[in-house]
This record gives structure tokens, sequence and C-alpha cells, in this order.
């Protein structure tokens, strides 16, 4: 049988195309899955329902009279405040993670666990990866969906749905938080060597880079790039 990625990070800028590329691996037919991709049944950790969440607590503390404690409202929807954010966030994926891959509850070769997150600053990437568990890291591949900050900026304003702005799909990043937060990214540097693989707390975890420039909707372009993307990611992987 194909061999099946345990664990995958999916990283990247917001508006690049993560959510798309999920929404996308959860239409395929299982066995294409496994063969095209290397996926077993797929089960998604994602953070941004954990920050949306955070910012509805803040609504219901500023109504009652009390301070917000990690936002304020930012059009269309919130930015963040409070630097403990992004910390708190990847400590609350390692909970989630460890729980799914816990003995008995995940079965290897035959699921996958994906977990999507983006981080904005200097040293975004760096300090979430430092922080997640050494035994979810030990199992993981990392796949970081390319674009630029202009592109990713283009998709974000154009992906905004009001009546839809807490989905996966069709929330935005508030502007300020777009030409502040996520203006830097730190994963050109991390990977400045290009050897496919990062040292991160003595384990050497294996990622591979997909551009997702120009964007598009077509079930053809966008197989051969996860296709590419994937294949290269999944000799890493063995090989680790």
């Amino acid at each position: 049988m194909s061999p099946v990625f345990e664990v995958v990070l999916l990283l990247g800028r917001p508006a690049c195309g993560k959510s798309e590329f999920l929404d996308y691996m959860q239409k395929q037919p299982p066995e294409r899955l496994r063969q095209r991709y290397g996926l077993g049944r797929l089960i998604i950790l994602d953070d941004f329902p954990l920050l949306w969440e955070k910012f509805e607590e803040d609504d219901i503390l500023e109504r009652l009279g009390l301070p917000r404690l990690w936002s304020r409202v930012a059009e269309p929807s919130y930015t963040t405040t409070h630097p403990l954010i992004w910390p708190f966030l990847t400590e609350k994926l390692n909970l989630a993670a460890r729980k799914v891959l816990a003995p008995g509850a995940f079965r290897p070769g035959e699921e996958t666990l994906l977990i999507e997150f983006s981080r904005g600053g200097p040293s975004g990437y760096r300090d979430a990866l430092a922080r997640f568990d050494p035994g979810i890291l030990a199992r993981a591949a990392i796949l970081y969906i390319e674009v630029s900050h202009a592109e990713s900026c283009r998709r974000n304003r154009a992906r905004y749905d009001e009546a839809r702005k807490s989905s996966i799909l069709a929330h935005s990043v508030p502007e300020e938080a777009m030409q502040g937060i996520y203006a830097t990214d730190d994963w050109p540097e991390l990977t400045a060597a290009g050897t496919g693989y990062l040292a991160v707390g003595g384990l050497r975890v294996p990622y591979a880079t997909m551009n997702n420039e120009p964007e598009s909707t077509d079930p053809v372009v966008l197989d051969g790039r996860y296709h590419r993307a994937l294949a290269t990611l999944m000799e890493r992987w063995q090989a680790r």
C-alpha cells in the first residue's frame, strides 16, 4: 500500500490557499487521496476557530463591562492586541493534537492529522515550531503554501463574506493586521539553506514549499501543484 503521512503542518500567509487545499482534499475519494497525495482519512485542526472564539469571548467580556483580553474590533472583524495569543494558540493545537494522536485513538497508515495555522512577524514560524510538542514534530512533515504579501492581501480582501465572516473559507484578516502582523514572514529565512529539513529541538523535520501563484480554481492546475509538492514532501518524510 502507498505510504501515508501521519502529521502534516499546513503553513502559509493568510489567504494563501491553505483552506482551499483542505477543501479540495476533503472532496477526494479515499483511494485517490492515498495514492495520489499520500494522505489518509483526514483529521483537521485549525487554530482560526480557536482565535475566533477568543474574539467572541472578548465581546462577551465587553458587554459585561470588563476589559477585552485578546483583541479589539477592527473592520471587518477583529485584530489581536496581546502577543501571548500566538503561543496560547500553539499550545491549544498541541493539546488537541496530543488527544488525536493518543495510542488507541489514532490509526497510523490509515489516518492523517492536518494542522493548519499562519504566523507573522520576524520569528513567527520559528517561535511556533519551537513550542510544538516534540512527539508531534517527530511524526510531522511541513507543507508551506507560498504567495507574496501583495497576493495574500489581494486574496484576503477578495474572499471576505460578511455573512460567513467566522468561517474558514470566507473570513478576512483586517487590513491593519495584514500590513502589521503578516507583512513579515520568516519562512524564507528558516528555509534559506534549502536542505528540505528544518532543525527543531534536535529533530529533523521535512518540509516542502509550494508556490501557489497565480491563483487558480482549475482542478487540473491544483492537482498538479498539490501532487508535486506532496510527492517531494513524502520523499523527504520517508528519508528523514
